[in-house]
């Protein structure tokens, strides 16, 4: 089951601080003792610096046992440790160890890592140089070695002379060799060498070395290396050399390579003298097989020798452990994790004291974990690993905050089964303060066993059921709950025990194939791990049959059975076998068959199969060791191994000696099935073979072996991409295998108070674009990975804010007024919608004429600003104005357009009240008004006073006609006007009456297409206006009153009239249809000429009867007047009464 570690825990418990709780001054040491050699008798200080709020205390420890101080040994004022002379016995030391400073202040204690205090010494020779006997032109080597502490340095003399090695043809290793390439007469004599130290000399016996005279007859001799190179175990930064010396004839050439193809580092890599490796600052990824090759050039003729290099290294931390704030009777947990080869051991101090597991306080693995925290937890720990290459510390501190007013434990806790991998855990809220319950913890754990690792997770307080699933199946767990409060937490609640139901199998077991004789094979088989048990197995199913047939025999055999005899079978035959396993609930997934060749039934002196057994040391390494059977007589000359991962091809053979009885077989792939198989053979034939399959673990399976979990993702990235996602990458740690990587993504609000809300996202690339999320919010970002059934600490938080929401709508409100003859303010409201932030205003602007060309003028104002000047515009134009907001994330819309006229300078001095349009009557001012120039505020200026001429010339006319009604007798006036009348028009000849007769005639058929009734009819526009007729003669005044009534007839017919288009269109119906809403259609006036004309009826005086004294132009909404004639009223000649 894999560890459940849930990071709400750190969310909900970090609301637990008290302010100030964090502000301590930590301790720590600013110096620590080092490893020291000193010789006897010598002076030695071990430093020792403690930093942090004083008074501290420095303490010295001796193999963990205090140091008593005395003249000799004593501490300094600044902390280190004085020894002035260091003493030792014959066969002990007194002064030698491993020694730490403690440091203490009232936050607690720290230990510093360990120093190792050695002494200077020198064994006897191990190995002493040898008399050797050499041919001229061959090689010559000695030998020596020496252990010493500090290192020796070895120097050769000849003849007790110190030996010049500054020649090419002699090379001195550090180690202790000799060797002299191309001897020679003058090379003869008695060699020794000398270890050199600081404290000590030592010489070694003397070797002769005797130069035989070589022959004339050079023979070829094959390749041979005469000093191969040797294993080495080094720790790191140190220098270590490869032996290799070859011989031959010709001379052959030395090459290096390594075992697994990797390349040979060339920065820290040289070769001394003919062939020896040396490298320097040796790192962990120099560990491997070094091939030594001698070649004879120009032939295929090589010999090769190997050798294996490990590097120590000493611990380094991953993982290390944070400083926790948690509430009495909450629940503490420090990771830490160290690498290092040997792997490091791990332990903690709290205080400078090694902790021991008990019922509250667990250690799992390299984590710390403390239930049920009391006060006195409140301390500094620390974790120490610590291997052969040395110790090394880290610190965290534990707060714990007092409160009394905790909430009770949950209670009535219960569990129930669910499936072979879920419980389902329900609880009641506590009695006391559930109120206040924040959030509950759910912890448990395996009830089997000792020292079983906890794990916790942490759900909202919206709920009190949680299952638990992924437990493993047929395992008893053990629950319980704590609540959490922003003050303090309660006690835990009562256990409960709960087992999981048994599931299949999830692996068939490993088989081994032997044959005793030709016609039997043997299967065995190994017991399946718990883990992949999943309950207890009852029964297995044995399938087997011939290669060649497709015919499957089955037996099945009880639970308790671990091998089986198939006799019977055919010899020299290939037989193809797999088994499966079955629990309560049911059988398992069977094995990939596996192959055997029974033996031959000849085979009467073949050797036996041996025993063989397969055992993997790592995820990607098998040892294969075998026993060879007892009472097999048959000689055996060597043995055949072969291997292959399942469906894959095999590999193979690879020929051992008689002599060896294991194998490694490396650079397998993790959690991989292999099929090994392994015959002895002899001169005569080859023996039975056995067969067995075995799996490899995965690298980083805690269960299977303590691997160090992997580093979390790094460079955490986000960037806001829109007002609800974010985008977030990070980097992938690197990895010395292919491997599939999952990552969780967390994701919550700033402050976030519910559990429940914090978002999980899981994804196997290293980006993803977090979407849903609210605008303008402040979200913090953290990243794990996973890989197999291990999880990476949770990268550090990365805090990003959302971008703003987009404006919805455009500005409300828009209006625009010409304050000035060339200038305009435009205001508005900003856009609806709570919570939009604009940061910016985009008015465009543009004339008529421009829109049509797409040339719009733009300007920007800031989100605070709600009015701009439009200047510099020109007369006589009509400007087209639309608004839009924006903010980072993007542009809302434009706003209605919003027409503005710019009246030319004759006008705008008439029209003191400039024109305003806004937005909401932007539609009215396009369909009910037309936009005026210059040409057709002309006409309506001329028609508007010809109009009040003639209304001052008609008022005179009434004035001057109720004067002389007031001195004249009605009947006289009769009389007058009747003689007058008649006089007027008998005074006319009969050519005159015809001749304005025929001129009316003709006015009427030039007016005829514009004429309905009495109204002239635009025909463009079709729009009416009603006509003004006035009728004037020489010494005769005309005027035209309201029209007569039905029951008045009129006899006579004339007409005299003035017609002016006072009407200017603005938007034609052509340019409504196709769009053009910048053209205008202008009508320029037509002025219809005076015209008289004279009816044949002859006039009455009851013609003038009723008349009104007025002369009204009617209105265009009044109703078209009556066809029939106006009445004519005559008036006197000028002068006349």
């Amino acid at each position: 089951m894999a560890p459940r570690r849930n990071p709400l825990l750190a969310a909900f418990l970090g609301l637990l601080a008290l302010p100030g709780i964090w502000c301590f001054s930590e301790l720590f040491f600013a110096k620590e003792p080092q490893d020291v050699t000193v010789a006897r008798k010598e002076a030695v200080v071990l430093d020792c610096q403690a930093r942090g709020e004083v008074p501290i205390t420095i303490t010295w420890l001796k193999n963990g046992v205090k140091v008593t101080e005395n003249e000799r040994i004593y501490t300094l004022s600044n902390g280190s440790l004085y020894i002035s002379e260091v003493e030792s016995k014959r066969g002990e030391t007194l002064d030698e160890g491993h020694y730490q400073c403690l440091a203490l202040n009232k936050y607690g204690a720290i230990l510093s890592h360990k120093a190792h205090l050695t002494l200077a010494t020198m064994s006897a020779f191990e190995i002493q140089p040898l008399p050797v006997e050499a041919h001229e032109g061959s090689v010559a080597r000695f030998a020596c070695k020496i252990s010493a502490n500090p290192p020796a340095i070895i120097t050769w003399e000849v003849n007790r002379t110190t030996l010049p090695i500054a020649m090419d043809r002699i090379t001195a290793l550090p180690t202790g060799v000799l060797q002299i390439y191309g001897v020679q007469q003058k090379d003869a004599g008695n060699y020794r060498c000398v270890a050199t130290t600081v404290a000590n000399r030592r010489k070694s016996v003397e070797a002769m070395l005797t130069v035989v005279p070589a022959s004339n007859i050079k023979l070829f001799h094959k390749p041979s290396i005469i000093a191969g190179p040797q294993n080495i175990t080094t720790s790191l930064h140190q220098t270590v050399i490869f032996e290799c010396i070859a011989t031959g004839n010709p001379k052959p050439i030395v090459s290096w390579s390594r075992l697994d193809h990797k390349s040979i580092d060339v920065f820290n890599t040289r070769v001394l003298g003919n062939g020896n490796l040396m490298i320097s600052d040796v790192k962990v990824q120099h560990s491997g097989v070094y091939i030594c090759r001698a070649t004879i050039p120009g032939t295929r003729n090589f010999t090769t020798a190997m050798a294996t290099l490990v590097v120590l290294a000493p611990p380094s931390f991953v993982e290390w452990p944070e400083s926790l704030t948690r509430p009495r009777a909450g629940t503490a947990r420090f990771a830490c994790q160290a690498e290092g080869i040997p792997a490091p051991k791990m332990s903690w101090l709290k205080n400078g004291r090694k902790i021991h597991s008990n019922g509250r306080i667990k250690m799992y693995n390299s984590k710390l974990v403390i239930n049920q925290i009391i006060p006195e937890d409140d301390a500094i720990y620390q974790c120490m690993a610590e291997n052969s290459q040395g110790s090394i510390l880290s610190r965290a501190r534990l707060t714990v905050v007092l409160s009394e007013d905790r909430p009770s434990a949950p209670c009535n806790v219960h569990a129930e089964t669910m499936s072979s991998s879920a419980i389902l855990l329900a609880w009641e809220r506590p009695l006391y303060n559930s109120d206040k319950v924040i959030a509950y913890s759910v912890h448990y754990m395996k009830a089997e066993g000792l020292n079983n690792e906890e794990y916790q997770v942490v759900i909202g307080n919206d709920t009190t059921h949680y299952i638990i699933d992924d437990l493993e199946p047929a395992s008893n767990y053990t629950f319980y709950i704590v609540a959490y409060m922003p003050m303090g937490a309660s006690q835990m609640s009562d256990h409960v025990t709960q087992h999981t139901l048994e599931d299949i199998p999830l692996r068939a077991p490993e088989i081994s194939l032997t044959s005793q004789s030709p016609t039997d094979i043997l299967i065995s088989w190994l017991p399946i791990p718990a883990k992949y048990r999943r309950g207890q197995v009852v029964s297995f199913r044995l399938s087997f049959r011939l290669s060649t047939e497709s015919t499957v025999q089955v037996l099945e055999l009880p639970g308790t059975t671990y091998e089986h005899l198939l006799g019977g079978l055919k010899p020299d035959s290939i037989y193809l076998v797999r088994i499966s396993a079955a629990t309560r609930i049911g059988w398992g997934e069977a094995s990939l068959w596996t192959s055997h060749h029974t033996p031959k039934a000849t085979s009467v002196k073949a050797p036996k199969s041996p025993e063989l057994r397969l055992e993997p040391l790592n995820c990607t390494t098998i040892m294969v060791s075998w026993q060879k059977d007892l009472e097999d007589t048959a000689a055996i000359q060597g043995y055949k191994l072969y291997y292959k991962e399942e469906g894959q091809q095999e590999n193979g053979p690879i020929l051992l000696e008689a002599s060896d009885l294991t194998h490694t077989i490396s650079g397998l792939d993790p959690r991989r099935k292999y099929h090994v198989r392994l015959l002895a053979y002899n001169s005569v034939e080859e023996g039975y073979q056995a067969d067995q399959t075995v799996s490899t673990p995965g690298c980083v399976s805690v269960r299977d072996r303590m691997v160090l979990p992997p580093p979390p993702p790094h460079h955490l990235y986000a960037k806001a991409n829109t007002s609800s996602s974010i985008y977030l990458h990070w980097g992938r740690p690197a990895f010395t295998s292919a491997q599939i990587i999952n990552y969780t993504l967390r994701c919550n609000p700033v402050g976030l108070q519910n559990a429940s809300l914090v978002l999980y996202l899981q994804t196997s690339e290293t980006h993803m674009m977090v979407q849903g999320l609210e605008p303008s919010t402040k979200y913090e970002f953290a990243v794990r990975l996973h890989v197999d059934q291990l999880s990476s600490p949770w990268s550090p938080v990365v805090y990003h804010t959302t971008l703003p929401e987009a404006p919805a709508g455009p500005p409300l409100g828009v209006k625009a007024t010409l304050i000035e003859e060339d200038t305009a303010l435009v205001s508005w409201k900003p856009p609806g919608g709570l919570g939009t932030v604009i940061s910016r205003y985009t008015i465009l602007y543009a004339s008529r004429k421009a829109w049509i060309a797409g040339e719009w003028q733009v300007l920007h104002r800031e989100g605070t600003i709600t009015m701009a000047l439009l200047e510099n515009l020109m007369a006589g134009n009509i400007y087209l104005i639309k608004i839009a907001a924006s903010n980072e994330v993007g542009e809302g819309p434009f706003s209605n357009v919003v027409e503005l006229a710019v009246l030319p300078k004759e006008a705008s001095e008439s029209n003191q009240r400039p024109k305003r349009l806004d937005s909401a009557d932007a539609d009215t001012a396009n369909s009910g008004y037309y936009q005026l120039d210059q040409k057709s505020m002309t006409g309506i200026i001329a028609g508007v006073c010809i109009a009040l001429t003639c209304i001052l010339i008609c008022i005179l006319i009434l004035i001057y006609r109720s004067k002389a009604r007031k001195t004249s007798a009605p009947k006289s006036i009769h009389q007058a006007s009747h003689q007058h009348s008649h006089s007027s028009i008998s005074s006319m000849g009969a050519n005159e009456v015809v001749k304005s007769i025929e001129d009316l005639a003709e006015n009427e058929e030039s007016l005829q297409p514009m004429m309905t009734g009495s109204s002239f009819l635009d025909a463009k526009t079709q729009r009416c206006f009603t006509k003004a007729v006035c009728l004037y003669q020489s010494g005769t005044a005309v005027l035209i009153g309201k029209d007569a009534s039905p029951e008045q007839k009129p006899n006579y017919q004339a007409a005299y009239s003035i017609v002016a288009d006072t009407e200017h269109s603005a938007n034609s119906e052509e340019s409504h249809e196709t769009g053009d809403s910048g053209r205008f259609s202008h009508e320029s006036s037509e002025e219809l000429h005076l015209s008289a004309g004279i009816s044949a009826t002859p006039v009455t005086p009851d013609s003038f009867a009723g008349s009104a004294p007025m002369c009204p132009l009617p209105s265009a909404s009044e109703e078209p007047p009556d066809q029939s004639p106006p009445p004519l009223l005559q008036l006197p000649p000028a002068g006349q009464n």
